[in-house]
């Protein structure tokens, strides 16, 4: 009996000094992070907006880090293969999530078979968000939202709109349009890129579009669109005399955004290290002059107030999803 006890009080032992070395191990990570290369996915395509923004920011952290900071484009599936293959990567720091809302916010509402738990992902930052503008063909009779409206009212499922997929939000930016004007606009749907559908609205063959203000820019100048309104809750400062359709309808909202995240279950104090060194670079005037003359708002958001923004955000397009009957596609 006795030789049991010391046996037994052996294996207490060795298991203390095993968590112990374990938790030893963790620490050493975390205070020596990083200290090799680290890579962020983008889920999209290369030449995206959303990968434009990690390839700055990278371009710096491996400059203050002394360690390279790779882009890698997964796309496809509306960004879901980019955001699986980070939700299922060790929680080490070295993989990150650079997206748009889709896959953190949007898909699981039209899916919910999703291979990954959006919810679970570390948030980082909130790192930019472009405003989504509705544009009409400058070939419509229509020069304000009121006479788009009036239009859409006078012949239901006549007008057309540009739908890039169900899971992006220039698409639901117009179906909660629809929902709060009680208009019925058609939706047209494109596959390959906002490309083909700019064109489409230039020549008068589809009517209208959500499109990010950067994007619709050059057209707006030009006069081959007329703007009709501008989807955040004030109106900005690259397009003044355009009115935000909030002005109309109170608590309408729609913007693309862009937030780097880490995989689940990621130790605090490497999000942390991440967070602070993220909002260091957004803060560096080089990087937010360039930032801004794209037509972007750098909001730089704390780890907080990214993971209430995205929240918002999931309750946002889940209740226009619902109300809209949208499924993936």
């Amino acid at each position: 009996m006795r030789n049991e006890h010391r046996r037994h009080g052996v294996r207490q032992v060795v298991a203390a000094l095993a968590l112990a070395a374990i938790a030893t191990s963790i620490a050493t990570a975390q205070d020596s992070y990083p200290n090799r290369v680290i890579k962020i996915v983008v889920p999209f395509a290369p030449g995206t907006t959303a990968d434009q923004i990690p390839r700055l920011i990278g371009t710096k952290l491996a400059a203050k880090w002394g360690h390279q900071v790779i882009v890698e484009n997964r796309p496809g599936a509306t960004g879901n293969i980019g955001a699986e293959i980070v939700a299922k990567a060790p929680p080490d720091g070295y993989t990150l999530l650079s997206t748009a809302a889709p896959p953190l916010a949007i898909n699981h509402s039209l899916d919910p078979d999703l291979k990954f738990d959006p919810t679970a992902f570390v948030p980082i930052s909130l790192m930019t968000l472009v405003p989504n503008v509705l544009v009409v063909s400058a070939k419509l009779n229509a020069k304000s939202l009121q006479e788009f409206l009036a239009l859409a009212r006078s012949n239901p499922g006549g007008l057309t709109y540009v739908s890039t997929g169900s899971g992006g939000t220039p698409t639901l930016a117009m179906e909660l349009l629809k929902l709060k004007s009680g208009t019925n606009i058609r939706d047209i749907p494109y596959r390959q890129g906002t490309g083909p559908a700019v064109m489409d609205v230039l020549g008068g063959r589809i009517d209208a579009m959500f499109i990010n203000v950067s994007e619709a820019f050059p057209h707006i100048r030009s006069g081959g669109v007329t703007a009709l309104g501008i989807s955040t809750e004030k109106r900005i400062e690259q397009l003044p005399g355009i009115p935000a359709i909030a002005e109309t309808f109170p608590g309408f909202y729609s913007s693309t955004w862009y937030a780097l995240v880490a995989p689940p279950k990621t130790p605090n104090e490497i999000g942390k290290k991440l967070s602070a060194a993220v909002l260091e670079v957004l803060r560096m005037p080089d990087i937010a002059d360039k930032l801004t003359s794209q037509s972007m708002i750098v909001i730089a958001a704390s780890q907080t107030d990214t993971a209430a923004f995205i929240r918002s955000e999931v309750e946002r397009w889940r209740d226009v999803i619902k109300a809209a009957g949208l499924k993936a596609n």
